[in-house]
């Protein structure tokens, strides 16, 4: 099977203190490309969640984002810091002295000022929120992975029917090669019994001629490699795996022997075959991008 580089998951896991959400979206990208985004106090899973996500993708611009919500009524605790409240206080009393007013401080008043109560949140327990992170990490990458399994499928179907149209042109040109040659030394025949008129024609060098033509126009050498570069390809896309890069590598190959059979051919027929084909090659490259 092979995997698009497009593909999307999302899976929530909550219990009676937590509730997280965990969603991915992907589109294709040269390397694997991960941001993350989530709460800061779950900044230190980072390296964790980093590790689990190579271990279902291998190529992508992956965007990650994972809210959380705590159910836990009792993770903040009211924290009363006497020293601070001794230390307002000494300082009041030391003012109603200094100028003769009247200390009328109340435990009420005392209890207002900056920092004299404070309300902490109480210390994470790291392996229970990583134990439910966790598990709606794997359900949103599972679900990622098989949406990104479908549109593999979808384009590994879509790409075979190009290669056997690619096929078909290659057959087409093979076929139609010979004919070039035998036309050619016919008009050349026919230009030479008008020029030499009753003169004998000279075969020999009618045949030269036509070997000369040949070679020039002859793609023989690059058929024989675009029919082997395009059964690789199919080959790979059958075999599946992490193949996209392998298949953009040999999807150049085809585009350079295309190119060449252009700029070789000297018939209408096979230039019009030659860029159908090299229409249908650049199609093929564009679907490659999105493999993994």
């Amino acid at each position: 099977m092979i995997k698009s580089m497009t593909g999307f998951g999302r899976c929530e896991y909550a219990d009676e203190k937590h509730k997280f959400t965990v969603e991915l979206k992907s589109v294709n990208h040269r390397y694997l490309d991960v941001n993350i985004k989530m709460p800061k106090k779950l900044n230190f899973f980072e390296t964790n969640i980093r590790s689990i996500l190579k271990e279902y993708m291998e190529r992508g611009k992956v965007d990650v984002y994972i809210t959380y919500e705590d159910y836990d009524e009792n993770n903040f605790a009211l924290q009363y810091n006497a020293a601070l409240a001794g230390e307002y206080l000494k300082y009041l009393n030391q003012m109603a002295e200094d100028f003769n007013l009247e200390n009328d401080i109340r435990v009420s008043t005392l209890s207002r000022y900056p920092e004299v109560f404070v309300m902490e949140e109480q210390s994470l327990d790291e392996k229970e929120l990583w134990s439910g992170l966790e598990q709606a990490l794997r359900g949103a990458c599972a679900q990622f992975v098989d949406s990104r399994i479908k549109e593999g499928e979808n384009l590994k179907t879509d790409l075979l029917s190009k290669l056997d149209a690619m096929l078909s042109y290659v057959d087409f040109i093979e076929e139609r090669s010979p004919i070039i040659m035998k036309d050619y030394r016919n008009r050349l025949e026919e230009k030479m019994k008008e020029i030499l008129v009753d003169r004998q024609i000279d075969d020999s060098r009618i045949a030269a001629e036509v070997v000369i033509f040949a070679d020039k126009v002859c793609v023989d050498e690059e058929t024989v490699r675009l029919r082997s570069h395009i059964q690789s390809v199919k080959d790979t896309l059958l075999a599946g795996g992490g193949i996209g890069r392998k298949l953009d590598f040999i999807a150049q190959e085809m585009n350079r022997e295309a190119n060449t059979i252009l700029s070789k051919a000297n018939d209408l027929a096979i230039s019009d075959t030659g860029i159908s084909l090299k229409t249908d090659i650049e199609k093929v490259r564009e679907q490659i991008q999105n493999i993994e």
